[in-house]
């Protein structure tokens, strides 16, 4: 015979939403252990839980919902309509619990675990997937999750709790953050094939004043490099071109847009000549960053050491 409805106090429809939570989230596996056995004491036997305890817990989740939820005929049960309804919900809410469960646990897994690694676009094409294979001889099951952007994005995702860790220039110097220098690379400048420069080898960055420049937008940080080494040389560079990407700015040299500071290319691009530039001393320091007083899991913890390791021996020949 069912209970009738509660009159007792119970959650306002019109209730916080965190409170709501905080009373029913506790009770959704002890309602779903009642229903799927149908009887209390075996529920409390599975559960572990005094039968007076799981007795009590389902009466004050129907006086909180305002609802019958089940029809007791002894120390058997068996749901009512309301009942069926709650259980759909509350089964599906259980998973998602358990299913978040796995995904973290397997996140974490030392062996088989996931690292979110963030880096500049121009590590893509060959020192990260360099340094991900070296990686993997000891480490073949780590997953990772790869992120390629400009240095302020990828330290905004890293303050987000988006990556774990990322490889940027220059190297960032923030309260919040712990920043270890990896390596140095150097940067060239690039002219045209037909350019007046393009039959040296080396030049003084100042000899390029007069030049227009093709550089990355504002808040990347080789523009960042790019701007401070002009100021070191005596003069503010004239901007043509901005782009988001080192290889566009290079075909933008190619076709005789301007020259530009850039690292060394994956591969060699015709229609450009790269000089070496003898002063100011033209390099960016590549670093590897992340949140300070965030507890790394087993997979990230040997990934970093990993990185660290490399120190000096960060990018290819």
């Amino acid at each position: 015979m069912a209970h009738e409805r509660s009159s007792g106090p119970r959650l306002s429809p019109s209730g916080y939403e965190e409170d709501i939570r905080a009373v029913l989230a506790p009770r959704l596996a002890y309602f779903e252990a009642v229903a799927r056995h149908e009887h209390v004491t075996r529920a409390a036997h599975e559960l572990g839980v005094p039968q007076s305890t799981l007795s009590r817990a389902m009466v004050r989740l129907e006086a909180d919902l305002g609802v019958a939820l089940f029809a007791r005929k002894g120390r058997t049960v068996s749901l009512t309509p309301a009942g069926r309804t709650f259980l759909a919900s509350a089964e599906r809410a259980l998973a998602e619990v358990e299913k978040a469960a796995d995904s973290v646990r397997a996140d974490a897994d030392p062996t088989a675990g996931r690292v979110s690694f963030g880096f500049l676009h121009t590590m893509g094409s060959e020192t990260v997937p360099a340094l991900i294979r070296a990686f993997r001889v000891d480490h073949p099951r780590v997953r990772f999750q790869l992120v390629q952007n400009y240095g302020e994005a990828m330290i905004e995702r890293l303050r987000a709790g988006g990556l774990d860790l990322c490889l940027t220039s220059p190297v960032p110097d923030a309260p919040d953050l712990v920043a270890r220098r990896l390596d140095e690379q150097r940067l060239r400048l690039v002219v045209p094939d037909d350019h007046r420069l393009a039959s040296r080898r080396r030049i003084r960055l100042a000899e390029a004043a007069e030049e227009t420049f093709v550089t990355l937008e504002p808040g990347y940080g080789l523009r960042r490099i790019t701007d401070d080494l002009c100021a070191e040389a005596g003069f503010t560079p004239r901007v043509a071109f901005e782009g988001e990407e080192a290889e566009t700015l290079r075909g933008l040299v190619a076709a005789g847009l301007g020259v530009a500071l850039l690292p060394p290319p994956a591969v060699a691009r015709p229609g450009v000549v790269e000089l070496t530039v003898t002063a100011p001393r033209a390099v960016r320091e590549i670093g590897v960053a992340w949140l300070d007083g965030h507890p790394d899991t087993p997979p990230v913890a040997a990934f970093k050491r990993f990185l660290l390791s490399r120190r000096g021996n960060l990018l290819p020949d």
